[in-house]
Formats: C-alpha cells, structure tokens, sequence
C-alpha cells in the first residue's frame, strides 16, 4: 500500500472548518496518518467513565475529558500573513541546496518545503 501524504503536521496551528467545533482554533497533538485523522488540542471534546484501579497504579477513577480524532478534511492551516492570522491552503516547493559530503567536496540537491498558497511563504 502506498504512503498517504499528509500536509498537516504536529505542531501546527489548526481552525475546524466544519463539524460542532467550527470556527476553533487550536494546536495539534498528534497525526494519525492510517485513519487520515487529527487530533487538535480543545476541539471534539469527549468524556470517558473510568474505574478508580483496585490493584495499585491509577487510584482514582471518575469522569475523564480528553480530545477524540477528527477528520484531517475538517481542519485548515492557520498561518500569519502580514500580523493578520488566516487559513490557507498547503502546497510544496521544491528549493536546490547545496550539500556537503564527509570527504569536503560538495553537491546540489534537491529540498522539499511547504508553502501557503495563499501568501507563497514558507510554512
């Protein structure tokens, strides 16, 4: 099975652009790249009932709020374009650099960057 490409990265500063959350913004905790999901801090919001451990460990039980997955199609790049914070999308641009080789001669490569569509920053 081929690799997904996924242009949203740990990290980044996110905005929900549908679902209950819309209009949030946040940062997100983790990728998960197999079910193209993300998890964004302070968005999807869920509570999980848990028993306090009797066998040592984790001695208290209760009520649990943490942050569930959303789809990585419902959230959009938050970048600075100029002071003023909007959404955009990601694309890639690829820079020639130089590199070194341990022996001291050098060579020209290739160097992927994302960029924002919307201003042509790098990202």
């Amino acid at each position: 099975m081929a690799k997904k490409i996924v242009n949203i990265k740990k990290g980044d500063q996110v905005k929900v652009i549908a679902g209950a959350d819309k209009g949030v913004e946040g940062k997100v905790i983790d990728v998960l790249t197999e079910q193209d999901r993300v998890i964004v801090e302070g968005v999807n919001r869920i509570k999980r009932h848990t028993k306090s451990a009797q066998a040592g460990g984790e001695g208290t039980g209760g009520i649990i709020t943490r942050e569930a997955p959303i789809h990585i199609s419902n959230v959009m790049l938050v970048v600075d374009a100029d002071g003023d914070k909007t959404t955009s999308r990601i694309g890639f641009r690829r820079d020639e650099v130089t590199k070194n080789r341990p022996d001291g001669s050098s060579y020209a490569a290739h160097r992927s960057v994302r960029v924002s569509t919307k201003t042509g920053k790098e990202i």
